[in-house]
């Protein structure tokens, strides 16, 4: 096989298992982390964004998204690596919780990053200024070590493979008419970390995804009122929330006013103090130069190849993590092994064309299904059932992220290793019906206990090896 010498950008999860997966196949890596641990957004701070909105290209950027109350949203086991799971060990005396909080994913991270010997590559507080492409195909990374000034460390690699965290990056916001002349605070759910702030004020969140369902309850306990608008529910919704004195789900947002008030399209006034925009990411990838090879329009990143290759570079340069609507870490880790394997010359890519002419069909299937472009990398068969699931529970969730699952399997049928079991699928079922069912307790009460030995057997023998991390 042929080693080459490739440069990982990141050492969150993606960045963590695509360095594990590149040196297994006998490459030389580099990992480049501008934050002086790994973890990437898993990694909890009180800072925030010198511009708490997130549109000034100016301000001061923090990296992580997390809150302090956070919890996962999947079970634990569902979440982990194929040979590494996300179990407790031993004595451990972390949270043992089977949807734990942010610093037990990350104790996860770094426990994987140590077993693996994943931190040895990495180079910590190096920030990755520039990269281009140069002659034969190769990539000239232009890096700078924190407080070394403008020293800039020029190198050049055989491959890039780009595990930034670009989905949680650089906030989106929600466009209000009549926002420009309303007097009240504007923030994205990025710079959100605990309710305290907001005591007894009037807070709208825009949005109806987890963050606005945990960050909704969170600040409940603080504020005089919580409105929560979302564009998945009908113009004339306005409904107080079961548990809630102070908190209503409301239809989208109408226009915003100068005396403060904001008019909803089920015709509510609403006087407020805060706007806390839970509307996710655009993707942001500031360092790469591809003349325009690559692209990033409506948040859709293209062309690429199954999410991953971009056709005319491929495989000098791939993506990992770009998708989502996922069980995230074990895509990140189907996702490199196919790259780690292609560098090697153990897997073949189609051609150039063939590559392109697969984008493109992709393309007309979702234009045609109707889907909006800026949902080419969910993975959810449908983003709308999703949500009807979500909030009506009544309809089936049997076909629910059948995508991401056919997805995960081809992948792993090219890399040559067994597919992932259907229990992880049944435990996103299990939780987004419970979710649906008791959406302020779904985390705390689970009655499936025959997945999890399912999810046992399948690591049993997939490590029957004898390589087990337990």
């Amino acid at each position: 096989m042929i080693s080459r010498r490739v440069a990982v950008i990141g050492a969150g999860a993606a960045g963590l298992v695509a360095a594990r997966e590149l040196r297994r196949e006998g490459h030389v890596v580099v990992v480049f982390e501008k934050e002086d641990q790994v973890g990437g957004t898993w990694v909890y701070t009180q800072e925030v964004d010198s511009d708490q909105l997130g549109v000034d290209p100016s301000r001061v950027a923090v990296h992580s998204s997390l809150y302090s109350s956070l919890r996962t949203n999947l079970p634990r086991e569902a979440m982990g690596f194929r040979d590494y799971p996300f179990v407790t060990r031993g004595d451990w005396s972390g949270d043992l919780r089977r949807f734990p909080g942010h610093k037990e994913v990350l104790m996860y991270l770094k426990e994987f990053a140590r077993v693996f010997g994943v931190e040895e590559m990495v180079r910590f507080e190096v920030e990755v200024v520039k990269v281009c492409l140069v002659e034969n195909n190769k990539w000239k990374v232009r890096s700078k070590k924190r407080g070394d000034g403008d020293i800039i460390l020029e190198e050049v690699f055989d491959a890039l493979v780009v595990c930034n965290g670009a989905r949680h990056a650089q906030p989106h916001v929600a466009d209000i008419p009549g926002i420009d002349v309303w007097p009240g605070k504007q923030m994205h759910s990025h710079n959100y970390r605990i309710p305290e702030p907001f005591r007894d004020q009037v807070v709208i969140l825009v949005g109806n995804s987890f963050s606005a369902a945990d960050i909704s309850r969170d600040l409940a306990c603080q504020v005089k009122e919580v409105h929560v608008a979302s564009k998945f529910v009908a113009d004339v919704t306005y409904e107080k929330q079961p548990g809630y004195d102070n908190m209503w789900l409301h239809s989208m947002i109408e226009s915003a006013h100068e005396d403060g008030t904001m008019v909803f399209r089920n015709g509510r006034v609403v006087h407020a103090d805060v706007i806390l925009h839970c509307t996710g990411y655009k993707y942001d990838f500031p360092f790469l130069e591809t003349n325009g090879i690559i692209t990033v329009d409506d948040n859709r990143v293209g062309p690429l190849y199954k999410h991953v290759f971009p056709p005319a570079l491929a495989p000098w340069l791939s993506f990992v993590g770009i998708v989502w609507k996922v069980i995230p870490f074990p895509a990140f880790e189907l996702q490199s092994k196919w790259i780690a394997g292609v560098l090697s010359g153990r897997i073949m890519l189609p051609s150039q064309q063939e590559m392109m002419e697969d984008v493109k069909a992709f393309y007309s299937t979702l234009e045609a299904s109707g889907k909006p472009k800026r949902y080419t990398h969910n993975m959810s068969d449908s983003m709308w059932y999703f949500f009807a699931v979500c909030l009506l529970f009544l309809l089936s969730i049997s076909s629910s992220y059948v995508l991401q699952y056919e997805y995960n399997n081809w992948v792993a049928a090219l890399c040559g290793c067994p597919g992932y079991g259907e229990w992880r699928s049944q435990m996103v079922y299990a939780t987004v019906k419970n979710k649906s069912i008791r959406p302020e307790t779904y985390r705390d009460e689970w009655e499936d206990e025959h997945l999890i030995l399912e999810a046992q057997e399948e690591f049993i023998e997939y490590t029957s090896n004898g390589d087990m991390h337990l």
